[in-house]
């Protein structure tokens, strides 16, 4: 019991376990690269950096331009970029301008009001959702390629 005017104290241990998705698409193309992992730094973004750049093949003959919000291990100070990969920041705190944002409802459908027991459970059925959305390039599109998104660039 607290004291009047007071709130009572609540002793508890919160324990979480997460799982995070990352999707880089392109919204003209609706190609899209996705990544089920189980955390999020500085350090395991520029190794995913380097692996997406890696799949996109991205180098030389082939120049993406990224579009990130501002997350803190998104940014730029201290970041390795691969080559073929610039990156362009959005102001903060307008997930409405970034493409990716869209695709987070198609990536739920399949756990939405479901109990999942286990993360690993989770994390094979996000996976294959994921898998599944790579080769739904049209619905892609139609969620990400804002009407204002640049159209791809003709090869020369």
């Amino acid at each position: 019991m607290a004291p009047i005017g007071a709130r009572p104290t609540a002793h508890g241990h919160h324990r979480f376990d997460w799982l995070y998705v990352t999707a880089f698409v392109s919204p003209a193309s609706g190609e899209t690269f996705w990544y089920v992992h189980d955390g999020v730094s500085k350090p395991f973004f520029a190794a995913l950096l380097e692996t997406f750049a890696r799949e996109a093949k991205a180098g030389v003959d082939r120049t993406i331009v990224l579009v990130l919000d501002n997350a803190g291990w998104h940014g730029e100070a201290g970041l390795s970029v691969p080559d073929g990969v610039r990156l362009v920041f959005l102001p903060p705190y307008t997930p409405e301008l970034q493409p990716a944002e869209t695709l987070w409802t198609l990536v739920d459908e399949p756990i939405v009001n479901k109990h999942i027991e286990t993360l690993d459970e989770l994390d094979a059925i996000v996976g294959e959702r994921c898998a599944a959305l790579a080769n739904e390039r049209d619905a892609i599109k139609s969620r990400a390629g804002f009407h204002w998104w640049p159209k791809i660039a003709e090869q020369r």
